[in-house]
């Protein structure tokens, strides 16, 4: 889960700046900041929508953990699959924010750049996303993730 919590950090994060830059950020195109602008704000609902799912769903697969809940063979697809939605989630809400800030956002020494690139870090931190397609549909199909060759 500790991959899966760095990643909600970051989507906050995203979240917190995009609300920042639309408030601030002005247009010729409008006569108020960015913030009153509908395709800003539906950009910034869609990303706290998103986000919602992110804590939530880490927090269920660590409880049923240290509660000791019994997924039996479910377990490793529900860990890796819970990092990824994470790492997904984030990466999409990071490039939402991008959005919002506009071209600043691409800047080295602008936070959103940084925060662009280390989102995309997730999808290659353990489990990556083929390993992760990998677990949850054998964990679906019933086939097990010891037998060998794993493919062919």
């Amino acid at each position: 889960m500790g991959f899966g919590n760095i990643y909600c950090g970051m989507a906050q994060r995203a979240i917190d700046l995009a609300v920042a830059s639309a408030k601030s950020k002005t247009s010729l195109a409008v006569t108020r900041t960015m913030a009153y602008h509908p395709e800003v704000q539906h950009r910034i609902a869609q990303m706290v929508l998103a986000f919602d799912t992110i804590a939530p769903r880490l927090d269920q697969v660590a409880d049923d953990w240290s509660s000791g809940v019994d997924h039996g063979a479910l377990w490793p697809a529900k860990i890796v699959s819970a990092k990824h939605h994470a790492v997904e989630t984030a990466w999409s809400i990071v490039d939402w924010a991008m959005d919002v800030s506009g071209g600043s956002g691409m800047f080295r020494g602008n936070e959103l750049e940084r925060l662009f690139r280390d989102a995309r870090c997730g999808r290659f931190h353990p489990a990556n996303t083929f390993l992760t397609h990998e677990v949850v549909a054998k964990t679906a199909l019933g086939i097990d993730m010891g037998e060998q060759p794993r493919w062919g």
